[in-house]
């Protein structure tokens, strides 16, 4: 009985878990189109203290939960994968 309810419960998991794909920038120039791609200013701007967020490639802007697993990419485009609540994505993996 505990090996079905451990199955069903790993599916269930997995079946919340999507992708997401777009730009890691800084949150202060997430909404300035002028900005995506200068990986240099949202880096700067994400050390000073501006949340990292996630530009998909249609404008959407998602908050990330797990913020020090962002700030290595900022500047770049990525694909995390995780789960979504709202308009924040809980980050398993970045690539």
């Amino acid at each position: 009985m505990k090996k079905i309810v451990a199955v069903v419960l790993l599916f269930t998991t997995c079946a919340f878990a999507a992708e997401f794909k777009g730009l890691i920038m800084d949150q202060k120039c997430s909404g300035k189109p002028e900005m995506r791609g200068n990986s240099e200013c949202a880096q700067k701007c994400i050390k000073a203290g501006s949340p990292a967020v996630l530009v998909s490639p249609d404008g959407k802007v998602y908050k990330l939960a797990e913020q020090d697993k962002a700030v290595p990419f900022a500047g770049k485009n990525v694909t995390i994968s995780g789960s979504l609540k709202g308009d924040t994505i809980s980050v398993a993996s970045i690539k």
